[in-house]
């Protein structure tokens, strides 16, 4: 069954994705790959960023892909209703059906999801839910952890308290530094993230 809010459509009508992002973008670059080679059929139709400077923006305009820059004055980990509103719109404008948080920094509010019910999803780079928030890699690092993972869920107005899409583990090698084990906690989001998103764009379609 379609996740609640979506409504199907018509099998020759491709899914469209708008995407929010605050860094490099590199879970956005895996998602254009599967793209590029038809492991994901769906369209990124907009991507976001509060960051003015980040390399997702980059990644988009050489795809030929509206980006567009958040302008938050007040914060820095959400945005104002009024910000939020009007980033809800630009989305429902660009006609996405799902959004992708994919390194966003920000923290979701209701203007946004009362746009998209159920229909935003994020990455978070640990088996949550088992350290949320920053830096989550080396959280578990210094917790000890004998592995560690990633995981895509639905967001709520929390901090990656959504319900849990999918994960996948990551063992914690000896001799592991934060960077060392990001690193590959990173190669697993590129496989997880694009996968889901299939399935959910399949549901969909």
């Amino acid at each position: 069954m379609p996740p609640a809010g979506i409504k199907p459509s018509f099998r020759d009508i491709m899914v469209k994705i708008g995407i929010l992002g605050s860094g490099k973008g590199s879970n956005f670059a895996a998602i254009l790959r599967a793209i590029h080679e038809g492991r994901l059929e769906a369209e990124v139709s907009l991507v976001l960023s509060d960051n003015p400077d980040a390399g997702i923006l980059d990644l988009a305009r050489n795809e030929g892909i509206p980006t567009g820059v958040i302008d938050e004055p007040a914060y820095r980990t959400r945005l104002s209703p009024e910000v939020e509103s009007a980033l809800a719109r630009r989305l429902l404008e660009a006609g996405a059906d799902l959004v992708v948080l994919a390194g966003y920094m920000r923290i979701v509010k209701n203007p946004l999801l009362e746009a998209f019910p159920r229909r935003i999803i994020n990455i978070h780079p640990s088996l949550l839910p088992k350290f949320p928030g920053l830096s989550a890699w080396a959280q578990a690092l210094e917790a000890g952890e004998r592995e560690t993972g990633c995981t895509v869920h639905y967001v709520d107005a929390g901090m990656d308290t959504g319900e849990i899409i999918a994960q996948e583990r990551v063992p914690v090698l000896k001799g592991d530094t934060p960077e060392t084990l990001h690193a590959r906690i990173q190669e697993a989001e590129h496989r997880l993230l694009p996968g889901v998103l299939a399935s959910l764009c399949s549901a969909v379609r």
